[in-house]
């Protein structure tokens, strides 16, 4: 556990640099707001595209594998994002560059999850993983809260420094990785090219198979689906949102409000943390968090008012703080050990395909019509997800419920016994 959260934090700290600060600095790489979220929809379009082929790597090579190819790929892309700033590279470059980091961030989503949910059953773990995953959170949103106002802060004086320290910590990240990160509980099994191949098309039938096919699962996905949607897009439509509102245009206010959600998320971890021990079920946890989230985002479209705009939307992501750990929790619960890394890039699949829609979609509308009719939008697309969490409630499995101890994956299916979401 210590060595999952000194991972997520340093990669976390690393990412977190230019969070509060990427539409300014592809706005100041001469793309408009429409280019801006064609660049961020060619990056989740990447990762819909290669979570699977990722995934693989996971499940065959090994978690440790995967997670140092995608900190070497990242840094590649992050570099190429700072040369073609310093050249006026163009939309399409900045695409090209943006499918490379799509490519480093899909290594990372779902092997280190279940290096840890492995590395936990093999050492005998018997405690409630939702909190691990939320401490995990906790620590990560620590490192966001660092990394925004340190990225916004060296924006001050140059947009691309964000990017650059970025590349620097990711190496470190490497290192500690290497000397770290160990595969426990689990069996790297390498295939050349073509296994690999006929391994992609195996694992992602059986993906689909003990994944989308298991109703759980499939409607934990469609909620990812849904959310994705909206997400992306909101957290990067704020900057020049907000800016507009204060009527400023200093990066170091961008800063300090990606600190605020960062704080906000950890309050939301906080909540599941002490929510679980005396709600029962996952989906309530899951409705009243994005019911919130839909009304929130109307509030902050709607209000044109900078300080209530900034509160609706930091109270929105107090719900994403609480939502992320529960779906965790719940997804790990219903499916098989061997498959976890691919089922869970299956869904993080789910989440860019949506995020891909969301960032072209919502971001032609912020050209053709305003950033705030995107939030109205966004607000009403996220009222679909509430009869998904519902159906989860309906179904009444075992993951729904919250109990004390944990005792999923020992048989590679469902537990007998839920476990509380982290």
């Amino acid at each position: 556990m210590r060595t999952y959260y000194v991972i997520s934090g340093l990669y976390t700290l690393s990412a977190s640099l230019i969070w509060g600060v990427n539409t300014l600095f592809l706005l100041a790489a001469g793309l408009d707001i429409f280019g801006v979220f064609v660049a961020n929809a060619v990056f989740t379009g990447a990762m819909a595209l290669f979570e699977i082929p990722t995934g693989v790597v996971a499940d065959t090579w090994g978690r440790r594998a995967s997670f140092l190819l995608s900190a070497a790929v990242l840094i590649v892309g992050t570099l190429a994002y700072v040369a073609g700033a310093a050249f006026s590279a163009g939309l399409l470059y900045f695409c090209l560059a943006s499918v490379v980091l799509g490519l480093g961030f899909t290594f990372y989503s779902g092997a280190v999850e279940a290096w840890l949910v492995d590395a936990l059953v093999a050492t005998g773990h018997t405690g409630q993983v939702d909190s691990v995953f939320a401490r995990g959170a906790l620590v990560s949103s620590a490192a966001m809260l660092i990394g925004t106002v340190g990225g916004g802060a060296l924006a001050t004086w140059d947009l691309k420094l964000p990017f650059v320290l970025r590349a620097a910590l990711l190496g470190v990240v490497l290192l500690v990785a290497l000397r770290g990160m160990r595969d426990i509980g689990f069996t790297p099994r390498p295939r050349m090219l073509g296994q690999a191949l006929a391994e992609v098309k195996r694992v992602a039938a059986e993906s689909i198979a003990h994944g989308w096919r298991e109703p759980g699962a499939r409607l934990i996905m469609i909620l990812t689906f849904i959310r994705s949607v909206v997400a992306a897009w909101g957290f990067y439509a704020w900057q020049p949102y907000f800016l507009a509102l204060l009527g400023s245009e200093a990066p170091w206010v961008t800063g300090v409000i990606a600190a605020l959600v960062s704080l906000a998320m950890m309050v939301g971890n906080a909540i599941v943390d002490r929510a679980t021990r005396f709600c029962t079920r996952r989906s309530t946890l899951l409705g009243w968090s994005v019911g919130l989230q839909a009304a929130l985002f109307l509030g902050v479209g709607l209000s044109h008012n900078f300080w209530i705009a900034v509160g609706c939307y930091l109270l929105a992501m107090i719900g994403s703080g609480v939502i992320e750990p529960v779906k965790q929790a719940y997804l790990h619960q219903v499916i098989p050990s061997q498959h976890r890394a691919t089922i869970i890039s299956f869904s993080s699949l789910c989440g860019s395909g949506g995020s891909m829609i969301g960032q072209s979609g919502l971001g032609y509308l912020s050209r053709a019509v305003s950033i705030a009719a995107g939030y109205v939008v966004g607000g009403a697309v996220l009222t679909l997800a509430l009869p998904v969490a519902l159906a989860i409630r309906r179904l009444d499995q075992p993951a729904d419920r919250i109990v004390g101890t944990d005792t999923a994956g020992k048989s590679g299916g469902c537990p007998a016994q839920g476990l509380p979401d982290g």
